[in-house]
This record gives C-alpha cells, structure tokens and sequence, in this order.
C-alpha cells in the first residue's frame, strides 16, 4: 500500500515536468520554431481544429515559419487564426503558403521573457509542493489509520522529499537551458 503513495507521487511529478516541457516549448526566443503554431486553433470545416491538423509548419531558416494547408481553402481561416491570436506576428499569404518572418527579438524583449519564464517555472514548483503536500496527508492518514508504523510514515515522507527535490531540480535545469536559449543571440 505504501509504494502506491510513492508511486502516484511520482507519475504526478512526472505530468507536472512533462506539463512544463510542453509550456517551455511554446516559449518565444527570437528564433522561429513550429509548436509556436502547431496547437493555434483555427476555426475550418465548421469546427476548431489545431493549426498541424490543416498544414504542414516549417521553417526553412532561423526567422521564418512557413505554413502550408494541406486544402488550399483554409489559406484565409489560417490567416484570419494568427491575426486573431495577436501573437505579434504579420502572416504573408501569397495565395499558397503562409510565410511569417519572426522579428529578432530586442534585449528588453528578452529580459521580458526571461523574467516571465521563471514565474512560470515558480508556479510549476507549487504545483509539485502542492503534490506533495497531498502526498504526506495520505502517508499520514495510513499511519494515523495504523496501516503503516511510525518509521515506514518518515521513511516515506523522505522518500516523497527527495522526489519533488529532483523534481524541481529538474524544473531549474530546463528553465535554465531555456533562459540560456532566449538570451543567446
């Protein structure tokens, strides 16, 4: 019964990181990138659908995205999408493919970002103490239901510390590598 709390503890930490990975991923950092686009909704055939199930996304160089439906109907649904979601980019529809030319981005732009990043990593965090603290209240509840002694209750509870320090050790590891990748020009 005891490693179940463990082990739930665990897949929780790991959804949270995997979570902050895919957030990562959407981050701006001056250099053009697909997952930026690839979940933008975009209203077609009567529905919303995310933008990588109408088009293949590219980019052929460092500051351009280039989008290309698989149905050239949807060329003005796209566009319309991209506008409307005020990401700050100008779409070029040359009736085939959209080309968007993703402006470098100015040091302001960069400690804006950064700044943004680590609160966001912060919230990952309580999210993981959050976790935890969820966890220790079942350890406890076990004991105090005499499921568990006294000594396996602590070692459990360390065993949960440790957890969510590799866990936000690992949180501080990609903020950095992502910072890194922002303020690398």
């Amino acid at each position: 019964m005891d490693s179940n709390v463990v082990d739930g503890y665990k897949k929780s930490i790991e959804k949270t990181i995997t979570a902050y990975k895919k957030y990562l991923s959407t981050v701006k950092t001056g250099r053009a990138h697909t997952t930026i686009f690839e979940n933008l909704s975009v209203e077609s055939y009567g529905q919303n659908m995310p933008l990588k199930q109408l088009a293949s996304i590219s980019t052929p160089d460092a500051s351009t995205v280039v989008i290309q439906p698989w149905d050239a109907s949807t060329l003005k649904e796209i566009e319309k999408a991209i506008l409307k979601a005020n990401m700050g980019f100008t779409p070029q529809n040359d009736g085939k493919i959209i080309k968007i030319n993703i402006p470098p981005m100015t040091e302001e732009d960069r400690k804006q970002v950064v700044k943004l990043l680590k609160q966001e990593s912060e919230k990952y965090k309580v999210t993981l103490r959050n976790a935890r603290k969820k966890a220790n209240k079942t350890v406890k509840d076990l004991e105090k239901d005499k499921i568990i002694s006294e000594d396996e209750s602590k070692k459990l509870e360390k065993d949960i510390q440790k957890i969510l320090d590799d866990g936000s050790k690992k949180i501080d590891e990609l903020t950095k590598a992502k910072e890194k990748e922002i303020t690398t020009i």
